[in-house]
């Protein structure tokens, strides 16, 4: 007989009530719904604490969550994952990516969905989402997939890649260090991966063939003029076209760069090859082709004032305004190099100036004109100081340049990481700390950047989340729901049990905090497991697993909101495609879990 909770049970699973519906709802932020999370658990307990505790213990277990190990676990991946995002380590394989569709689109959306995959296993994968999404606006704006028809198979593979290892995401790290502290034993990384890639390899021609048709084609919403900046690349001695033909590395070349007038025969370092390109373009192609898009004196002069202050370079857009003193001038004339010691590393002039009368130097240099955008390389303080001095208005988008030279250092920081916690030599916690501090100390990552690479609502979240779970379980209220749900589950198969709580975490996940989900479901799974007389790890996986299904609706996760307006989507598209692969995975992953644990 299933017998009254106590009021303390009640009143948890009131505030467990009122976190998902106010999540659900989206009328406040993620951070203000987790901060008066743990102020009413706080203050409840201080005035009504639980049975043979002082007041003093509740407010140890309402702010625990903010020193637990899992807390750690979760910032020192966001912040190795900063280091691989600022350093550019993830570019080549982008790179890579990107010539691989300009020979099959449907080749190039299979690897990209592997890639990705394996990418989020290691990987938050908010910067893989990151990194790739622009890759893919961009290829549909050259005429290959419409991106609304590449981002919600990319992001699902991102999710799914996520689940299959213990680091993945940071609800994994949650579930597990959870159930550790209620006795399970601790699972290393790669512990259930078989188990994911099974149900993904199911999944895989559903998110791969299909789920593109069932998507719009937004191309049309999408395309829009994008500012081409014009430039000579200079061919320097270390440059990768130096003694070659322009026509044997066109398959390195970045999409969105056009070369115009080039030299017949090998080039040289005295060639400058004009080519036209977006502002990420002309990135790209310095370092691609390890060129410079400005004298190589003042480039090598920035390059040693970064290194020098550890100032990070930067490149913004900046327009010239009627009293700049630019006018007129050419960009030899202007003196900007010596005066600033930036870089102008291209000029655009805006399509309503193109049909005026363009004026030109007696060396055939473009004489700038109001409304021209420049295209600027330089700290960011002396670039600000050119903008004040010479009348410019400084556009917004500003970004710094990836610290490449430190690419590899920040790859094998992360891979040593995750391999001395795959082998078992150190638990993650560890192994991650040790590599944010490796982070830090080689400045890959910034320190006064960190805030960057960490983010308030996920930690806020987290550390609300886990106060939440312990008030579920020192309340009675898991074992309450445990006994309630094991009174119905008892009537069905495993698979069928196993199934039943992986959807139901689904349903909490896609309307609500799937680390809420976590905390919630993974006290409540160990009840089930002692009342139904199984293993508890099963049951727990199933809830790892039902708190990472969060295709189905754009709150779900935080890469479905990410591309939401990339591809032009509405909230039925995310339900069209999420629920079928939904319940696709939920299947496979029960059936896998019983023939895994021989239930």
């Amino acid at each position: 007989m299933i017998g009254v909770p106590s009021y303390h049970a009640i009143a948890a699973m009131a505030v467990t009530i009122a976190m998902f519906v106010a999540f659900a709802r989206g009328r406040m932020s993620v951070e203000i719904i987790s901060l008066l999370t743990i102020a009413v658990i706080a203050v409840g307990l201080y005035f009504f604490p639980l049975p043979d505790t002082q007041p003093i213990d509740g407010l140890s277990l309402a702010f625990s969550g903010f020193g637990h190990y899992a807390l750690v676990t979760i910032c020192a991946l966001m912040i190795m994952g900063r280091g691989l995002v600022v350093t550019g380590a993830l570019e080549p394989a982008a790179r890579f990516l990107e010539r691989l569709f300009k020979v099959n689109l449907q080749l190039g959306l299979l690897f990209s969905l592997g890639v990705t995959f394996i990418l989020s296993m290691f990987v938050n994968n908010t910067p893989v989402l990151v990194l790739l999404v622009p890759i893919f606006v961009q290829l549909a704006l050259r005429g290959a997939m419409p991106a609304s028809k590449t981002l919600i198979p990319i992001n699902a593979a991102s999710l799914m890649g996520g689940m299959a290892t213990t680091i993945g995401t940071s609800t994994n790290i949650l579930v597990v260090s959870i159930a550790v502290d209620l006795g399970m034993k601790e699972m290393d990384v790669f512990h259930f991966t078989p188990i994911v890639l099974v149900a993904s390899l199911v999944a895989l021609p559903f998110v791969w063939i299909v789920m593109p048709r069932m998507l719009g084609d937004n191309r049309v919403e999408t395309v829009h003029a994008q500012r081409l900046f014009e430039t000579r690349l200079r061919v320097t001695e270390n440059s990768v076209l130096n003694g070659r033909e322009l026509s044997e590395l066109e398959s390195r070349l970045p999409a969105g760069i056009e070369f115009h007038d080039v030299p017949v025969g090998l080039l040289r370092p005295q060639h400058r090859l004009r080519m036209t390109g977006t502002h990420e373009a002309i990135e790209e192609a310095m370092a691609t082709l390890r060129g410079d898009a400005a004298p190589s004196w003042v480039i090598d002069r920035i390059r040693r004032r970064s290194s020098e202050t550890g100032i990070d370079i930067a490149v913004g857009e900046m327009i010239v305004t009627a009293d700049s003193r630019l006018i007129g001038r050419t960009l030899p004339s202007s003196g900007i190099a010596d005066l600033y010691g930036v870089a102008v590393i291209g000029t655009h002039r805006p399509e309503r100036l193109v049909g005026e009368k363009e004026q030109f130097s007696e060396g055939g240099d473009h004489r700038f004109a109001e409304g021209d955008v420049l295209l600027v390389m330089g700290l960011p303080d002396d670039m600000q100081h050119f903008a004040r001095a010479d009348s410019l208005l400084q556009l917004e988008g500003m970004r710094e340049l990836p610290r490449r030279s430190k690419a590899a250092l920040s790859a094998g920081i992360m891979g040593g990481s995750i391999a001395l916690a795959s082998v078992g030599l150190v638990p993650i916690a560890i192994a991650s700390l040790a590599g944010a501090i490796l982070m830090f100390v080689t400045g890959c990552v910034k320190f006064d950047r960190v805030g960057r690479g960490l983010s308030a609502s996920v930690i806020v979240l987290v550390a609300a989340s886990i106060a939440l779970g312990r008030i579920i379980l020192d309340s009675g209220a898991a074992d309450w729901i445990g006994t309630v749900m094991a009174v119905g589950l008892d009537y069905l198969s495993p698979a069928a049990s196993l199934a039943a709580i992986m959807l139901a975490m689904t349903f909490l996940t896609n309307f609500a905090s799937n680390a809420t989900a976590a905390t919630v479901g993974t006290p409540i799974a160990f009840a089930i497991a002692s009342k139904l007389g199984l293993p508890p790890e099963p049951l727990v996986l199933a809830v790892l697993f039902g708190c990472n299904l969060c295709y189905a609706t754009p709150i779900a996760y935080q890469t479905n909101m990410l591309i939401m307006a990339e591809g032009s989507y509405e909230f039925k598209d995310y339900v069209r495609t999420g629920v079928p692969l939904v319940l696709i995975m939920v299947t496979v992953l029960s059936l896998a879990l019983v023939v895994t644990y021989g239930l």
